[in-house]
């Protein structure tokens, strides 16, 4: 890489961690105040960095214009594909990718089974949130004042005697699933159909779809359904991946 593009990247990444001097500057690229003034400058001509009434400076305006697009230009259905498409090659049986949409679950991918007995469901359509493994992992995945606005608007209706219909019950059903990391459907939107579902997430660890297996009873029992679920976390995981999102060590009490 160029000494000059090492060193304007250099500036970028430091004032990305708050504004700096040019003394401060200098001393972190180890050069003389001049070239670092020179290049802060060409920053700032292109908008990429700026300076304030305290001679600090700071990164611009062109470099959140840059970061924004770069973030439009992230497509999850896109990333998830390829890991989406091999867990459904490698069970073969259905999987959803679904994100929340203006205060709607709504399926952007399906693989489907190649089962005999199928689940009826079409990208595109919406689902109910209170009793789909999808929908929990959405409203699961909201920060504390939207989840608690989105349970507000439910109507909790009734699908199958597993659905949830209250409104705390559905609370403590979304603590769960956001301290657990998945959720489950026991025939709670359809009478014979289980799923479970797991979270896709950017660098910041926001959720940006759900991801799920769902599978009709006559082909595979609730148990046989739970054990498709560490290839659907490892599957999550990955696509994760692929949008800057590292995994937390897991977490190991210690003994006293």
């Amino acid at each position: 890489m160029s000494q000059t593009v090492d060193r304007a990247l250099s500036i970028l990444i430091d004032l990305g961690s708050g504004p700096k001097t040019l003394d401060q500057l200098a001393a972190l690229l180890g050069v003389h105040k001049s070239t670092a003034l020179r290049l802060v400058q060409t920053l700032e001509s292109q908008g990429f960095a700026r300076h304030d009434e305290h001679h600090r400076y700071r990164l611009g305006p062109r470099l959140f214009a840059l970061a924004h697009q770069a973030l439009e230009d992230i497509d999850v259905r896109h990333l998830a594909a390829p890991h989406l498409a091999a867990l459904n090659q490698a069970h073969g049986h259905t999987v959803h990718l679904a994100a929340y949409v203006d205060g709607a679950v709504v399926y952007i991918d399906k693989y489907d089974s190649r089962h005999p007995v199928r689940m009826s469901s079409r990208i595109g359509a919406v689902a109910p949130a209170h009793c789909t493994a999808v929908g929990k992992v959405l409203l699961a995945g909201l920060p504390a004042a939207r989840r608690a606005a989105a349970v507000d608007r439910l109507r909790f209706d009734r699908y199958t005697p597993n659905t949830i219909t209250d409104a705390d019950l559905f609370t403590a059903e979304l603590d769960r699933v956001a301290t657990q990391g998945h959720a489950q459907d026991r025939a709670e939107y359809e009478d014979y159909i289980n799923c479970v579902a797991a979270p896709i997430r950017d660098a910041a660890g926001n959720v940006l779809a759900a991801a799920s297996v769902s599978v009709p009873m006559p082909v595979l029992g609730f148990d046989g359904v739970l054990a498709l679920l560490p290839d659907l976390l490892a599957a999550v995981e990955s696509a994760s991946a692929e949008l800057g999102w590292t995994a937390p060590p897991p977490h190991h009490d210690q003994e006293n």
